[in-house]
């Protein structure tokens, strides 16, 4: 159970509140200019900390990006299984959760992309790359009880089905580079795909 702001240290506080700052810069400046476009110098100036205590709490820029849409794609899925919650058909049920993580990949197509390519090929020891691959996993879990209560396919094939799900929704999302292209877009083209493999 966390500790309440006024239970713990003032060391952890500290720690805490430059954390709060980091984020708070990083977001702000990768929402406004892209990752590509922003230094870490320039979000240790903005949260008003050293480029070394800045490191402390991320290694990477990229890093940095996880820890900003971590908390984003989490979000995401929650509302994409709450969505689900009263859908019978499994590929729109399915959908309904995928599609809340479309749209959070697709806020700032440059962050979405990497953000992808952060979580598949970055550190594995590190937080944030864990707690993203972890978000992932969740969302498998999720489709994976849709497939399995909706259906008749048993647990372990809809869990193998669940992680087909989660390659197509990716590859989907890592491919459409063009910011022109749409959530919906995307989102009709995970329909397709999915179509093909799901139960009905």
């Amino acid at each position: 159970m966390p500790s309440s702001p006024s239970t713990i240290g003032r060391r952890e506080r500290n720690k805490l509140e430059k954390l709060e700052r980091i984020t708070a810069a990083a977001t702000e400046l990768f929402a406004e200019h892209g990752v590509d476009d922003v230094t870490t110098q320039q979000i240790a100036e903005k949260a008003d900390v050293g480029a070394g205590t800045l490191f402390l709490y991320a290694k990477t820029k990229g890093e940095l990006l996880l820890l900003v849409q971590n908390t984003r794609y989490a979000a995401a899925l929650e509302s994409g299984r709450s969505r689900a919650e009263t859908i019978d058909d499994v590929l729109e049920a399915v959908l309904a959760v995928v599609a809340p993580i479309v749209e959070c990949n697709r806020v700032q197509v440059d962050n979405g992309r990497t953000y992808l390519r952060e979580m598949v090929f970055g550190d594995p020891s590190e937080p944030h790359h864990a707690e993203a691959r972890s978000i992932v996993e969740q969302t498998e879990r999720v489709v994976a009880e849709i497939i399995a209560t909706r259906s008749s396919v048993d647990p372990d094939a809809a869990a193998t089905m669940a992680r087909v799900v989660s390659a197509v929704t990716f590859l989907t999302m890592a491919g459409s580079a063009d910011a022109e292209i749409s959530p919906a877009d995307i989102l009709e083209a995970i329909r397709t795909q999915l179509a093909a493999v799901l139960p009905r």
